[in-house]
C-alpha cells in the first residue's frame, strides 16, 4: 500500500470516528441544531422518504420521536478524486441499535456522504433506515 492511500485511509477513519461522535450526540441531544451538518443542498432519505435541503432537514428532525442510538460497527472509504471534482469526500457506514420511546430496541443503518466544506465535514447524502424484522 502506498503513502497516500494510507494516509487518506487514516484520515477516513479519523474522520467517521470524530464526525459520527458528534452526529449522534447532537441526533439524540440536540436535534434542533442538526441542520449544521448539512449542505445546503444536501439530500436525507430516513427510511424511505427524502428530504432535500438543510432546511427541509433541519424540520424534519424536529419532526422525529426522541431517540437513543448505540453505534456497533463503523467504516469509512475515501471517495476517489476523479469523481469528486478533487473535493476531500469520504463515505461513512454506520451500524446500530437505535431506542424511541415505547418501543424496543431496533437495528439501524446509516451511511454518509460528506464533503470538506471551510475545514468542515458537512453531509452531501445520509442514507437512514431502521430495520424491521421479517415476519
Amino acid at each position: 500500500m502506498n503513502n497516500e492511500l494510507k494516509a487518506n485511509l487514516e484520515l477516513c477513519g479519523r474522520t467517521a470516528v470524530d464526525f459520527t461522535g458528534l452526529y449522534y450526540a447532537f441526533l439524540d441531544n440536540r436535534r434542533d441544531e442538526m441542520g449544521y451538518f448539512y449542505l445546503d443542498n444536501a439530500k436525507l432519505t430516513w427510511n424511505g422518504i427524502c428530504t432535500y435541503g438543510r432546511k427541509a432537514i433541519e424540520q424534519k428532525f424536529l419532526e422525529l420521536p426522541s431517540s437513543h442510538h448505540e453505534l456497533k460497527t463503523l467504516d469509512a472509504l475515501p471517495m476517489p478524486a476523479s469523481i469528486v471534482g478533487n473535493q476531500l469526500t469520504t463515505t461513512i457506514l454506520v451500524g446500530g441499535i437505535v431506542q424511541y420511546p415505547g418501543q424496543p430496541m431496533c437495528p439501524f443503518n446509516q451511511v454518509f456522504l460528506v464533503t470538506s466544506e471551510n475545514d468542515k465535514w458537512k453531509i452531501s447524502s445520509d442514507l437512514y433506515r431502521v430495520k424491521q424484522p421479517i415476519n
